[in-house]
């Protein structure tokens, strides 16, 4: 079969042929259609994820979606593309536990950037910090896939206002938020007009002094949900900023969802995006252009990039 297959830490996968998967007991076969890159792949590929890598050569790529015994399935978790091959290949076998139920008629694209991606603009917000009715959210971060859907997904949760702060100002012009502030000069004094006196809920996967500042900008009893450090692995934030106001911190990560609450809200999830309520902006490329995605998405670009075996 088809696959993108690592040789060598550091360096892209090339398309390569490979012995076809071989299933094991309580393992499903998934006939791969979109395997989208996402920020952990290239951390894999370039031996800096904490967690390790598949032993040389292997098939990357941390989740995927294709069909199972005649159903669309979402493959991630269970070590796929972490401590195994992933699923960056025309077929993939994985543990039973490793599959969730696609909404029936959802494209295999869609579902698959409303995976990793989707879920952690989703889920921070309607699971682990749940949006209430007045709370003003500032979205950290606007501009990236994760962002842009935490935007969205705070207005259907109904949100009283959404602050979207990033740093691109012709992505954040586009969109739908009440207030954008482009991440750049005085933040906190930003955030705080931006968010009319200061927000309530600050949806954080940056760190660093983004955090910092719409900390110390927030209201008293105000919540972070915490995701991400693509701004720095530490962040200045004062302790009278935290315990004056009595903020609370939120860790989230898709792989501490559980199991039963991960269907739920992937189900949900895409079941707005099938109605065009979550929209994202999809690039789709040949597996054989995996060299190519792969330095793509090391720029971090504003679209989500999805093989297609």
């Amino acid at each position: 079969m088809r696959a993108a297959v690592v040789s060598e830490l550091g360096r892209p996968p090339r398309p390569d042929e490979v012995a076809d998967p071989t299933q094991g007991d309580g393992e499903v076969l998934v006939e791969i259609e979109a395997a989208p890159l996402n920020p952990i792949d290239l951390a894999v590929v370039a031996g800096r994820n904490p967690a390790g890598h598949p032993a040389l050569p292997f098939v990357p790529g941390c989740e995927g979606v294709g069909t199972a015994g005649g159903r669309r399935v979402w493959v991630y978790r269970q070590g796929i593309g972490i401590a195994r091959s992933g699923c960056m290949a025309e077929r993939v076998a994985v543990p039973r536990e490793a599959i969730t139920s696609v909404p029936d008629g959802a494209d295999p694209s869609v579902a698959a950037a409303m995976g990793i991606a989707g879920m952690a603009g989703w889920a921070s917000l309607s699971w682990r910090v749940p949006v209430r009715r007045d709370d003003v959210v500032l979205v950290l971060g606007a501009t990236g896939t994760v962002g842009n859907v935490a935007v969205q997904a705070a207005r259907i949760l109904g949100a009283a206002r959404v602050v979207a702060a990033g740093r691109d100002r012709d992505a954040l012009d586009r969109l739908d938020a009440d207030a954008k502030v482009p991440l750049e000069g005085d933040l906190v004094e930003a955030f705080r007009e931006a968010c009319q006196g200061g927000p309530t809920l600050i949806f954080d996967p940056l760190w660093g002094e983004p955090a910092a500042a719409a900390a110390e900008a927030a209201k008293p009893d105000a919540r972070i949900v915490q995701l991400g450090q693509s701004a720095g692995v530490t962040a200045p934030i004062t302790s009278a900023a935290i315990r004056f106001k009595g903020l609370e911190i939120y860790g989230y990560s898709v792989f501490n969802i559980p199991k039963d609450v991960l269907e739920r809200e992937y189900a949900r999830l895409v079941e707005r995006a099938m109605i065009g309520d979550i929209q994202v902006e999809i690039e789709r490329l040949p597996l054989d252009r995996v060299a190519d995605a792969w330095e793509q998405q090391a720029t971090s670009p504003h679209r989500k990039l999805v093989l297609t075996p």
